[in-house]
């Protein structure tokens, strides 16, 4: 299917008529927007109460977060979309996105019922769209992790984090956890602080951040170790041309979430598909060694993404998605000159 664009002014008129529609009845909605409800405190959109507004589509849309270019993604993951076709009964197609703001828009919007979001923008996904996370990459043991990890080429002077006071440090996109929000968190403690000791540049993506450091257009960039390990493995990078100079704990990475308007049977066969399923080789290459769905909830699972955005200063409201979605646009533009 065509890519999804992130068009700001799109999301934006799609976000304000969502509004009108915002639920009547709700004796708690905590962090979620208007048109959801939490009454049971989870954190997440409650179904809806009127069965007239479950959703039951003849054809599942399903998505994977922009960290990279979405097309690998579609070929990666065709297996389990052919899989999720047969398990469910229903046709299932692949809906490449090119920016977290339009995933985002697009399961608002009721074109999006199933997608992996990336860790921070996992939070504007739940507060916004009414996603609810159910899952995480991993095994049998348990959900797979990352970490934020600092990169610069191997050649570079630089050997802590301080040493980059002044030079070009690039971001990757305002709503990245490991990205941007922990940056703004955990470097002030290794004496480096973002937008006052360098101005933060953003590269729109993981990938494009390592590529630009490995080229010179920057000095350096916080990314995910688990985007810098795959670009390793696909051979699109050398390890030893690059240094880390640092690591930090480890985050929940991507979450698979599905629509919180989806029919109770269609949404529950969903979830067997999804645990039930095994991937294949291609897959587990793809993940770092993961095979399969690995059940999480985000009230638990996605706590310390949370307090790191706080700690940042980040809302996770309308206002700032329209930020989001504004730099995002701006940054593609920028891409295409």
């Amino acid at each position: 299917m065509r890519p999804l664009a992130g068009g700001c002014i799109a999301i934006a008129l799609g976000l304000a008529a969502g509004q009108a529609l915002a639920q009547e009845s709700c004796s708690n909605r905590g962090d979620l927007d208007l048109l959801y409800c939490d009454e049971n405190n989870d954190l997440v959109a409650d179904a809806p109460k009127d069965p007239k507004k479950f959703k039951n589509p003849s054809t599942l849309v399903f998505t994977y977060t922009p960290v990279e270019d979405p097309a690998v993604y579609e070929n990666v993951f065709k297996p389990f979309t052919d899989y999720l076709s047969k398990c469910t009964g229903k046709r299932v197609v692949f809906y490449q996105v090119q920016s977290n703001a339009a995933e985002i828009e697009a399961m608002r919007s009721g074109r999006l019922h199933v997608g992996g979001f990336s860790t921070g923008p996992t939070n504007f996904a739940v507060n916004l769209a009414g996603a609810v996370p159910f899952a995480v990459k991993g095994n049998a043991k348990d959900w797979q992790g990352y970490q934020l990890i600092f990169v610069v080429r191997k050649d570079s002077p630089y050997q802590k984090l301080a040493d980059l006071k002044g030079k070009k440090v690039a971001h990757v996109q305002p709503s990245s956890n490991s990205g941007n929000l922990a940056p703004r968190v955990l470097f002030p403690k290794e004496g480096l602080v973002p937008d006052r000791d360098y101005k933060v540049l953003y590269s729109g993506k993981h990938d494009q951040t390592v590529m630009g450091v490995l080229s010179g257009d920057f000095d350096g960039g916080p990314v995910a170790s688990d985007v810098f390990k795959r670009m390793i493995d696909r051979g699109q990078i050398k390890a030893e041309d690059f240094r880390i100079l640092y690591r930090s704990q480890t985050f929940p990475t991507s979450s698979f979430a599905y629509a919180h308007d989806l029919e109770p049977k269609l949404r529950d066969t969903l979830l067997k598909c999804f645990y039930a399923y095994r991937f294949p080789a291609e897959m587990q290459k793809a993940f770092d060694g993961a095979d399969r769905f690995f059940p999480i909830n985000y009230k638990e699972h996605w706590a310390l993404v949370r307090q790191v955005a706080e700690g940042s200063g980040e809302k996770f409201n309308k206002a700032a998605f329209d930020a989001l979605a504004r730099k995002e646009a701006e940054a593609a533009a920028k891409g295409k000159k």
